[in-house]
């Protein structure tokens, strides 16, 4: 399940190959494994960028298929961009982790395996799905690096609360739900939600679990204020864990998804958010999840998401 990162993933245009001020992330990423990447000293910044190849949740909750080409075409597109991280900081590809055919709990457990090497190194991941099953093995990751006590907040930008009944199957809508069930110690607060996407029976649902969440209108029109909410959702919880399902962006900018939202957020509206909450020191990890290149158009989607993680690997605890 475990893929070894490839430098063909890696390339772009050079402006220079001696002057670090005009490098691109493909002139400084680094390429090495979780297991034998080194513990970072203190004042150095490593994130480890880990892909995870998977659509069988999206298949699961009857989505459109295409999300598990996305980590190798975000590689891709992050390449290209601009380096504008610090001297002390370092990039590393430490590879994907590929879903075989139905065996998605395993994908997710091995996920969640890699992650805790790299929290346990002090490296941040950054992890590039996939549909949204990704979180899930995000978030073991994070309660097994954890351990069980230490409270744990759950920030997901994102259209839909994802915690459908999963007595049948689990799924990519299913995952909060499951750890909620699970974990008394972890707490989910959803920016976005919009009730187009999420019906009456998910609504209760997300009332009986105590979910906090922050409406797509109150995002839009009162920014400051959600800003504030998710500064107190921050404040009560010892770590945080963040999850951007790109679905949650208007259509208009972000077509290739499993379920497009005409009336989602502006770009720049999520990319605040994003800027806001990673710069928080408490903030552990960050994964972005449902980018699909097969149905994307003109490779919209997989470059706007490309460039909100290059937002958080700037932002990250400024």
């Amino acid at each position: 399940m475990y893929i070894q990162p490839s430098s063909d993933h890696w390339n772009g245009r050079v402006d220079s190959h001696t002057d670090p001020l005009s490098f691109r992330l493909h002139q400084q990423v680094k390429l090495d494994t979780p297991s034998s990447l080194s513990t970072a000293s203190k004042g150095q910044k490593i994130f480890g960028l880990i892909g995870f190849s998977c659509d069988e949740g999206v298949r699961r909750n009857q989505g459109r298929l295409g999300a598990a080409k996305a980590p190798n075409l975000l590689k891709q597109a992050l390449a290209k961009l601009p380096w504008h991280l610090s001297p002390s900081t370092t990039v590393v590809d430490v590879g994907t982790i590929q879903c075989e055919e139905d065996q998605l709990e395993k994908a997710q457990s091995e996920l969640g395996q890699a992650a805790t090497v790299l929290y346990r190194k002090g490296i941040t991941p950054i992890i590039l799905g996939g549909g949204h099953e990704t979180f899930y093995g995000h978030y073991l990751g994070a309660r097994n690096y954890l351990g069980p006590d230490e409270t744990l907040g759950i920030i997901n930008i994102d259209a839909h609360f994802d915690m459908r009944p999963y007595d049948k199957t689990t799924s990519s809508g299913t995952m909060f739900k499951q750890i909620l069930d699970a974990d008394s110690k972890s707490s989910y607060l959803c920016v976005g939600i919009q009730q187009q996407g999420n019906t009456k029976a998910l609504f209760e649902t997300a009332k009986k679990y105590h979910v906090k969440h922050i409406t797509e209108e109150e995002v839009t029109s009162e920014l400051d204020l959600s800003l504030g909410k998710i500064n107190d959702f921050i404040n009560q919880h010892d770590r945080i864990i963040l999850t951007l399902c790109t679905d949650v962006i208007s259509a208009a900018y972000a077509p290739g998804v499993s379920a497009p939202s005409p009336f989602g957020l502006h770009p720049k509206t999520v990319r605040d958010l994003i800027r806001h909450i990673v710069a928080k020191e408490k903030v552990l990890s960050f994964d972005v999840s449902e980018v699909n290149p097969v149905v994307d158009e003109n490779n919209k989607t997989v470059t706007l998401a490309a460039q909100l993680i290059n937002e958080s690997l700037i932002h990250f605890h400024e």
